[in-house]
C-alpha cells in the first residue's frame, strides 16, 4: 500500500506549508487521513491492496464522487494522485453516524432528503447490478480459493428468484451510492452528507433504500417511515422491494466480506462479518413471508 509520508510530498495544496496528520478509523477497504494544514483540514483517501478483486473501479469512484459533490450533499474532491489512486478531498465537519443514531425517530426524514438530493443529481458513469455483482464475486472465489460460507450456493435459484420479481416493474434508475452503511452519513447539525463512493451506480433507489435501512438496522417501522419519506407513501410493494433488495445487499455483501477475510490487511473480523451477512440473508431465504415479498414486489 501507499504510505502517508509518499502522499505527503506529491501534494500541491500544502506544499510548502506546514501540515499535521492523523488516521481516521472505521475504514474498511481504504486507510483514511485527516490532514490539517495551517487550519485548512483535508481527508487523504489511500486505497487498499488488491481492491479490484472487490469490484473496486478508481476511475468510476472519482467521477461518480465529483458529480455527486454537484448536489451539495457530498464534498469536492480537491486534488487526485491518479498514478497512486489517491483522491484528497475536502473535509466536512461534523458527526460520524453510527446505526444507533440513525435508529432515531427523526433520522429517517433526515435520510430521505438528502437521498433525493443525490438521486435528482447527474447521472453516474456507470450502471450498479447486485445480481451481476454477486457473480462477478462467485468468480472470484473459485479463482482465488476464497472460503465461503456454507449453504450459500444452495440459495441461488433463491436470489434468481428475486431478480425475476424485482424486473416485472421495474423502477427508472437513479444515481446512487449503494453502500450506504452508518459511517457513510456525516451530520454537520443541518443536514446528513454522504461520503465514500466506491460502489456508486446507477441503480433502483429501492437498493439504496433497503441496503441503507439494513445497515442501520431499521425495523419494519423505521423501514416504512424512509419509504414514505421517499417515496411519499409506503405501499406493500414498495416496502417488498426494499426488503428483497436488503436481502441482495446481505447477499453480495457476504461474498465481499468473504474475499476480504482472505485479501486485506485491515484489522476487522471480515469472515465473522460474512457468516453474519449471510445468516441474515438464510434466515429471509427460509422464512415463510418470503413468498408474500416476491409476490408483492411482482404485482
Amino acid at each position: 500500500m501507499t504510505s502517508i509520508e509518499e502522499v505527503l510530498g506529491r501534494v500541491s495544496l500544502w506544499r510548502g506549508r506546514e501540515t499535521s496528520v492523523s488516521e481516521l478509523s472505521g475504514g474498511l477497504t481504504n486507510t483514511n487521513y485527516l490532514v490539517d494544514t495551517e487550519g485548512d483540514r483535508y481527508v487523504v483517501r489511500i486505497p487498499g491492496a488488491s481492491t479490484e478483486l472487490l469490484a473496486v473501479d478508481r476511475e468510476n469512484e472519482r467521477h461518480n464522487a465529483a458529480a455527486a459533490s454537484t448536489t451539495g450533499v457530498s464534498p469536492r474532491i480537491v486534488e487526485v494522485l491518479e498514478d497512486l489512486d489517491v483522491m484528497v478531498i475536502e473535509f466536512v465537519k461534523g458527526t460520524t453516524m453510527s446505526s444507533e443514531r440513525l435508529r432515531s425517530p427523526e433520522m429517517a426524514p433526515r435520510i430521505a432528503v438528502s437521498l433525493r438530493r443525490l438521486h435528482a443529481g447527474p447521472r453516474f458513469r456507470q450502471d450498479f447490478d447486485m445480481f451481476r455483482l454477486t457473480e462477478f464475486y462467485l468468480r472470484v472465489c473459485a479463482e482465488h480459493e476464497v472460503r465461503i460460507p456454507d449453504g450459500f450456493a444452495e440459495h441461488r435459484d433463491d436470489v434468481a428468484a428475486i431478480e425475476r420479481a424485482l424486473a416485472v416493474r421495474p423502477l427508472s434508475t437513479v444515481p446512487c451510492h449503494n453502500d450506504l452503511l452508518a459511517e457513510n452519513y456525516i451530520d454537520d447539525g443541518a443536514q446528513l452528507w454522504i461520503v465514500d463512493f466506491e460502489y456508486s451506480g446507477n441503480n433502483d433507489p429501492t437498493f439504496e433504500l433497503g441496503d441503507t435501512a439494513l445497515e442501520c438496522g431499521f425495523d419494519a417501522d423505521r423501514r416504512a417511515s424512509l419509504c414514505e419519506a421517499y417515496f411519499g407513501e409506503a405501499t406493500p410493494e414498495l416496502l417488498a422491494r426494499m426488503d428483497l433488495q436488503a436481502v441482495m445487499a446481505d447477499v453480495g455483501w457476504t461474498l465481499w466480506a468473504a474475499i476480504q477475510a482472505k485479501i486485506s490487511s485491515i484489522d476487522f473480523d471480515f469472515w465473522g462479518w460474512a457468516e453474519e451477512r449471510w445468516g441474515r440473508a438464510f434466515a429471509a431465504f427460509t422464512d415463510e413471508g418470503f413468498g408474500r415479498l416476491l409476490s408483492d414486489a411482482s404485482r
